[in-house]
């Protein structure tokens, strides 16, 4: 959170204390979170307007730093006896949440006990599925929820001579859109990447409707799958591009994006959450297109999977306490409020209500390209054949596969072999784990 903001909620508290004499006693409601930057700001003005609008609680958002910070910081409070009431978790920190069985109460089940209207249908399935159980039921609260996209400079594009309105749809044509961004001298990095195992391993599965791993049968432990024909064959052409200068490789996190932002890139992909924040920074137009695809895969493209953060409830507090924590959420859940969210920082509307009150206002109209991550996880045909499962160790899988993608970016190894060995070594942890670890509870 910017220092602007924090200023911001300590006049406020300061304000407070001056009338407390006459004015009943609010009961806080604490919310640690892992939200910087453009999101970080955005989340602030979520929490005033809340704040204004009812006198009986107020929100006190705490910013913890990454979001390992955040999940580490709230499960040893929480040991401790004094968590805070509601914990923003990171999908890769939730495996560690759910093995912390008895941290966090469902939030499903908060909002039945407090009275407040929480209804599943309202939600858009791709993204409420993620964080619900095997009965649909809401474990914890979609927030900050994003799928990767492909960011352009439209003003680049139109110095290399590309069309800004036509943007590269398949993945050859982003290697032909790279060639004449490098052959007009407009940049000197056409195409980069954040989150490569995320974006070009697990999304490109799914985006083609190819598996990632398969459950062996009678329940056999489940065995990655993915070093086959099509990661084969795009890892094969992400490799090429390194090596003629196309892609320009940066870093496993948000690296490319800041390059990008700076205008050195002139494409990336990257999660749609980086929206905000781009065009917080940039000083050129923003061109948002869908993940590019193979034409040649049947049926391609298909959805991509929903990824990011959610909102936790932790255990240990007061059923006074959880009313507000309820009264937050559901607030948090109108589509008015859910519409303002998604806007501003490019994350993922939970409520399909929202984006069809952006639709109906002429939002996607005035601002093309903020409506595509939705489009491409709500509305398309579903993937029957990547369906995830958290098993808690989503995150050492995703880190193996980042290691064997860099080891093909620095050429030491071939597509073929890198992928091979992701498997091998990911399918070797997973044999080890499931001797060591209690199963977690069912979530989709």
């Amino acid at each position: 959170m910017k220092p602007n903001a924090v200023t911001r909620l300590l006049c406020a508290a300061t304000l407070g204390l001056g009338f407390a004499a006459h004015a009943p006693a609010q009961t806080n409601i604490v919310l640690w979170h892992a939200l910087s930057g453009a999101t970080g700001d955005q989340l602030l003005q979520l929490v005033e307007r809340f704040n204004a609008s009812q006198s009986t609680y107020q929100i006190v958002p705490v910013y913890k730093g990454s979001e390992q910070d955040t999940v580490k910081a709230g499960l040893e409070a929480q040991r401790a006896g004094n968590p805070p009431h509601i914990l923003q978790i990171d999908e890769l920190a939730a495996d560690a949440a759910l093995q912390a069985r008895n941290a966090f109460r469902p939030v499903y089940q908060v909002m039945q006990e407090a009275r407040e209207p929480l209804k599943p249908g309202s939600y858009i399935k791709a993204v409420s599925e993620r964080f619900s159980d095997a009965q649909g039921r809401l474990v914890s609260l979609p927030f900050n929820t994003a799928t990767p996209v492909l960011f352009y400079n439209r003003d680049v594009f139109a110095t290399a001579g590309l069309d800004p309105d036509d943007p590269p749809r398949t993945w050859m044509k982003v290697q032909q859109a790279a060639l004449k961004l490098m052959d007009s001298q407009s940049v000197n990095c056409a195409y980069t990447t954040d989150a490569p195992a995320w974006v070009h391993v697990e999304n490109l599965l799914a985006w083609h409707n190819e598996p990632l791993s398969e459950r062996g049968s009678r329940g056999m432990q489940e065995k990655l799958v993915f070093n086959a024909r099509l990661l084969v064959r795009h890892i094969g052409l992400l490799s090429s591009w390194v090596k003629s200068g196309l892609f320009s490789y940066y870093g496993r996190r948000n690296e490319g994006e800041m390059k990008f932002a700076e205008g050195e890139c002139a494409m990336l992909t990257g999660s749609s959450s980086s929206y905000g924040d781009i065009v917080q920074k940039a000083r050129f137009r923003l061109g948002v297109s869908p993940l590019p695809f193979h034409d040649d895969f049947p049926g391609a493209p298909f959805n991509t999977l929903v990824g990011g953060g959610s909102l936790w409830v932790m255990s240990g507090s007061k059923k006074a306490e959880y009313k507000g924590v309820a009264k937050f959420l559901s607030f948090l859940s109108q589509p008015e409020v859910q519409a303002q969210w998604h806007q501003a920082t490019g994350f993922l509307p939970a409520i399909a209500e929202a984006f069809e009150l952006g639709d109906r206002q002429g939002y996607y109209q005035i601002n093309p390209g903020i409506d595509v991550p939705v489009r491409q996880v709500h509305g398309t045909v579903p993937h029957q054949r990547v369906k995830r499962e958290r098993n808690g160790h989503a995150a050492w899988l995703r880190s193996i596969a980042d290691e064997e993608l860099e080891a093909v970016w620095a050429q030491r190894k071939t597509p073929k072999q890198a992928l091979d060995d992701a498997v091998e070594r990911g399918n070797r942890l997973l044999q080890t784990l499931a001797t060591r670890r209690p199963r977690a509870p069912a979530v989709r």
